[in-house]
């Protein structure tokens, strides 16, 4: 039987394939504004990270976290930082190799599951950035307390959580049935059957005490954090926040 990390690699390549949102790469263009000090990222669907939450990013050891695609790695390295680039979609980090070669700089891609210990020794990197991508995995805290490890004191944490409102019904348009928490593909077999009918790969919701309180118990301090919609459907005409962006630090 696959690996569900499997699972999710094989369905994120084709989304890529089909033209997904998050597996597009950047453009000549934006990689020249951002080498121009003219850009912004996304942790979550549509508001920019505040270029306050990375300081200078010149000279900095940046690792992009299930962070392919090939649209924030430009721009950070771009931005002056030394990137490492780890995802599991060998379709995202196809995109990540297009773009340097395109543009001529060098950057670490490494093929990795981050529900395994990251291949980093302690306190390899100034700055972690981490999209929303906890949803893909089962269990989120490990990841903090290895992202504590691979950061160096003072080091900075950036992520895009979901809420788990996007799993709190079985049909969207139709809020008359609730689905159970936690949702959880691999315990539940009617709501695993419902995400490979819509080929969702496997999603899982986690609340914010696993989210935030993760970060606090791995030993980050959290400084800032904003919330943001799905940027399209019913929740989001709502005005129903269902991301938040969290900056920590090791102290």
């Amino acid at each position: 039987m696959k690996n569900y990390q499997d699972i999710n690699a094989e369905t994120i390549d084709r989304w890529v394939e089909e033209g997904w949102e998050w597996g597009k790469a950047i453009s000549h263009e934006e990689y020249v504004n951002a080498c121009n000090g003219q850009w912004d990222v996304l942790l979550t669907p549509t508001k920019p990270v505040p270029k306050e939450w990375f300081g200078s990013l010149k000279g900095q050891r940046l690792l992009g976290l299930a962070s392919g695609g090939g649209q924030q790695m430009p721009i950070f390295t771009a931005a002056g930082a030394v990137c490492t680039v780890l995802d599991y979609s060998p379709k995202q980090l196809e995109s990540e190799r297009m773009v340097a070669n395109r543009e001529g700089y060098d950057i670490n891609i490494i093929r990795g599951d981050m529900t395994k210990p990251l291949p980093f020794e302690d306190d390899s990197f100034d700055l972690i950035f981490h999209p929303v991508s906890n949803c893909y995995v089962q269990e989120v805290k490990p990841i903090f307390k290895e992202c504590y490890r691979v950061l160096k004191h003072g080091g900075v944490l950036l992520c895009g959580l979901d809420n788990g409102i996007n799993f709190l019904f079985v049909n969207e348009d139709d809020r008359s049935e609730l689905c159970a928490f936690p949702f959880d593909p691999l315990k539940n077999p009617e709501q695993r059957a419902q995400l490979e009918k819509d080929d969702d790969g496997m999603q899982f919701s986690h609340t914010m005490e696993e989210q935030i309180g993760g970060q606090l118990e791995a030993g980050f301090r959290l400084t800032h954090l904003y919330e943001d919609t799905n940027g399209a459907g019913t929740l989001h005409e709502h005005n129903i926040p269902c991301f938040l962006a969290t900056r920590a630090i090791k102290e």
